[in-house]
């Protein structure tokens, strides 16, 4: 009877990611509520924890990426990596992918790559380099970049004293490993995908659509006239980068944050007011709007990604806890044995949850009552990347959009896409690089 009521509830917790993500935007959250009502009133389990410092974090970190949006600072970045970009077209392979991740992790969100994309697109057409080819690792080096950001929810989760924040792993720990890892294997991507597909102009949807006249050759990809930009978004971007430079050093530097009443202030409460002051202060020297910060799409995003945590993560932690020894009982000692065979769960979990914070306090805590080894989880940190495997997470979408060339594809069985192999390559080389570094720190 035990085992059919675990299965029933475990049958309840997947229906409920299943129709959220389908429903899209919050619907994930607010599904993932009606789980824990669920859980909670019919079966009776105590409510879990619910994971209020990533969701005060996120509200931070996309406070102050929204009032960098709104200052301009992010057209800026854009202005200065099209630029960049513009004067290595035959490199656009790799220096694509590599300039998308870099905004990511300054940004600790994804949705920075919506800019870069249709550059990255146009410059690959002018230059005959098939557009699918940089593209792809681009659109899957913004989620890498998500998991070696200082600045993201998924960090944020893991640094978190529930997490890996109470086991000893701190900012720089963390920083040492997922770099190094996430940049060897989109360098390894980045070559492996100038081998794939055909060169562009041998492309037979690229040929139907030059002769369809859908595409003109001679000016595809000429580049469009830049929009104005703030003068004063330069000191904006200044600003940020202050902010998430702070947040590098007070994470690496314990020492360098208060002890108040003996007790020295989190790297959460840190975190949250330095990224809320630096809101602040871009705003200022930004002379930017507030009410353009809370309309652009940054924090529409961000706001998206709280509510999905919110509701998702504390049906997890409900389910979990409410049924730990038995879940322990079953699979734990796989996991002891083989600790890299979590990294399954995990990719699996963030294919449902598209969410990679979602995804870490979901299983994280599982991981670490089962006693996988803390570095190891750290190590497993890019598995939570895997939503990538099914093509339907907005930046594929964009990728697929922005592509007027028609490389850039899903294929006949839809897993068959663009972005199946650079995603599979990335996870794999920077587990493994990751569990090389692991070997070198205490």
């Amino acid at each position: 009877m035990a085992t059919f009521l675990l299965f029933l509830q475990l049958a309840v917790v997947l229906a409920m990611i299943f129709i959220g993500a389908r429903v899209g935007s919050i619907g994930l959250g607010m599904y993932g509520m009606v789980g824990v009502f669920i859980l909670v009133f019919v079966f009776g389990l105590a409510p879990g924890n619910i994971p209020i410092d990533v969701m005060l974090i996120i509200v931070a970190v996309i406070t102050a990426s929204a009032a960098l949006q709104a200052a301009g600072g992010l057209d800026y970045m854009v202005e200065v990596a099209a630029k960049f970009l513009r004067k290595h077209p035959q490199q656009i392979t790799f220096y694509g992918p590599l300039v998308t991740w870099l905004f990511c992790i300054l940004a600790g969100t994804a949705h920075t790559c919506y800019a870069l994309l249709p550059i990255i697109s146009e410059i690959a057409t002018k230059a005959k380099v098939r557009p699918e080819r940089p593209l792809s690792v681009a659109t899957i080096s913004a989620s890498l970049g998500i998991t070696g950001s200082p600045v993201s929810a998924a960090t944020a989760a893991i640094l978190s004293q529930e997490l890996l924040g109470a086991k000893g792993v701190g900012m720089r720990e963390i920083l040492l490993v997922t770099i190094p890892a996430s940049l060897i294997a989109i360098l390894v991507a980045s070559f492996v995908q100038n081998f794939i597909g055909k060169p562009l102009e041998e492309d037979p949807e690229y040929q139907r659509r030059v002769r369809e006249g859908l595409i003109e050759p001679e000016t595809e990809g000429d580049q469009a006239p830049a929009g104005k930009i703030n003068p004063r978004a330069k000191w904006a971007v200044l600003v940020f980068l202050l902010g998430v430079v702070l947040v590098v050093l007070f994470g690496s530097f314990p020492n360098l944050r208060p002890v108040v009443d003996g007790v020295r202030v989190s790297m959460n409460a840190t975190i949250e007011m330095t990224m809320m002051s630096i809101a602040a202060l871009i705003l200022l020297v930004g002379k930017a709007d507030v009410k353009v910060a809370v309309k652009g799409n940054v924090f529409s995003a961000g706001m998206t990604a709280m509510v999905s945590i919110f509701g998702v993560a504390w049906m997890g932690s409900t389910f979990f806890e409410g049924n730990k020894e038995a879940i322990l009982g079953s699979v734990g000692e796989l996991f002891v044995t083989h600790p890299v065979l979590f990294a399954i769960p995990l990719f699996l979990m963030s294919i449902m949850l598209f969410s990679q914070a979602a995804t870490v306090k979901t299983l994280y805590p599982v991981g670490l009552a089962m006693g996988i080894p803390p570095l190891v989880l750290l190590a497993l940190f890019p598995a939570v990347n895997g939503y990538f495997f099914l093509p339907n997470y907005p930046t594929e979408v964009a990728a697929i959009g922005f592509d007027r060339t028609g490389t850039t594809r899903i294929g006949k069985y839809v897993v068959n896409h663009s972005f199946q192999l650079a995603g599979f390559i990335t996870t794999f080389v920077s587990i493994g690089i990751g569990l090389l570094i692991i070997q070198f720190l205490h």
